[in-house]
């Protein structure tokens, strides 16, 4: 029967005269028009499935499941509004104060009456901080934060693996410090919270990120404050910024534009995953090395630069900080020196996943249990 079937077909395709049909009823398949058009959080789903498996290995499925989950978020306390009221309400929630418990679980006490040995200086963190968190598997949200008494907001809600990048620059009273990509604004406000600004300047290539970011801190700083902090928000090109401010700064934050990965599995709007992104996309790692250069540049020597992405990526991580050190050796005949991070790691095991296998500076990787980052930091001292 069914080679009957198959006879009777190639009978009909023999005598079939399909130029008897008009031009114009000819169907023509229109391939642009019909393509499945693929959304950029599923070519960036592709893109991570293919080079993070291999990065990471048996930790990619987990790490996969999280990023697609809920993510959690942390209430960083606005010190300028009435902090001891905030912190308190936000106790009532259950939420805990992860800063400041690992800061005092870590301190060291003396064994056996033998003096206790202090952390390195590398671990010291950034005075002032208050950033609450929800305990490990606990994925209650907090409220939107709201304007307090003191006219400016309570908190900021933000991914806490964020301030790790701003708690390892180990800022001092009277530190001149430069947020080189500062744009939306919370590790900008992260940096003003802890109260060591002599002088601050907060950069942003997009003049529309910084409009964000000067909501954010008219949000969140008086006036009065603002003025006394000296901010300095401005639009230039960072990676020129050894050029225009070089040997001039105590601590800088290089927190680069990368491909959020996050971001990139969840939204569309300005997706770095778009295709008519790609050049850019491939662009990203030796733009990183430009602006990290460029901020230890702007160093003092003996000054300290933090390097951050919110990316898996090791091409944006280790690579980019091993590039930017060898770039500053070869051409400028300028040592830096990447400090250990393994004490502060220790302090926020209990926050957040760490990935245990960087070459240099630390990884926040998410998890169910603790579903923040990814955020990527590395912490170098410019030794000349």
């Amino acid at each position: 029967m069914a080679a009957l079937v198959v006879r009777g077909v190639r009978h009909m395709l023999k005598h079939a005269d399909f130029a008897t049909v008009p031009r114009r009823q000819r169907h023509k398949q229109k391939w642009a028009a019909t393509e499945p058009k693929f959304p950029a959080t599923r070519l960036a789903l592709q893109n991570f499935d293919m080079t993070y498996s291999v990065q990471f290995g048996d930790l990619w499925p987990s790490i996969r499941v999280s990023l697609l989950s809920e993510q959690k978020y942390g209430a960083l306390v606005n010190n300028f509004a009435a902090r001891d009221c905030v912190s308190a309400e936000l106790e009532q929630l259950s939420a805990k104060d992860f800063v400041n418990e690992a800061i005092f679980r870590g301190d060291p006490e003396p064994e056996n009456g033998q003096t206790a040995v202090p952390p390195p200086a590398s671990s010291a963190c950034s005075p002032n901080l208050r950033c609450f968190t929800f305990a490990r598997g606990d994925v209650s949200r907090f409220p939107n934060a709201r304007l307090g008494s003191l006219g400016v907001m309570d908190y900021y809600l933000m991914d806490a693996a964020s301030l790790l990048p701003v708690l390892a620059l180990g800022l001092q009273p009277g530190d001149t410090v430069l947020d080189l990509c500062a744009a939306p604004g919370g590790k900008t406000l992260a940096l003003l919270q802890t109260g060591c600004c002599r002088n601050l300047a907060a950069n942003d290539l997009s003049t529309s990120r910084t409009g964000r970011l000067l909501k954010v801190l008219h949000s969140y700083v008086p006036q009065d404050v603002r003025d006394r902090n000296r901010v300095r928000v401005t639009s230039w090109d960072g990676r020129k910024w050894g050029e225009l401010e070089g040997d001039t700064y105590d601590r800088v934050l290089v927190d680069v534009p990368c491909t959020t990965d996050r971001h990139s599995l969840h939204e569309e709007e300005n997706n770095i995953f778009q295709r008519s992104r790609k050049k850019e996309r491939q662009m990203l790692p030796l733009l990183q090395v430009q602006l990290l250069a460029a901020g230890l540049l702007a160093t003092k020597p003996g000054g300290h630069v933090v390097y951050s992405t919110c990316s898996l990526s090791h091409l944006q991580n280790e690579y980019v900080v091993q590039g930017a050190i060898e770039l500053l050796a070869n051409q400028y005949s300028i040592e830096v020196q990447v400090e250990d991070l393994t004490h502060f790691r220790k302090l926020f095991m209990d926050t957040f996943s760490f990935f245990p296998s960087c070459q240099v500076g630390e990884l926040v990787i998410p998890n169910l249990m603790a579903n923040f980052g990814p955020m990527y930091f590395c912490k170098m001292c410019r030794v000349t």
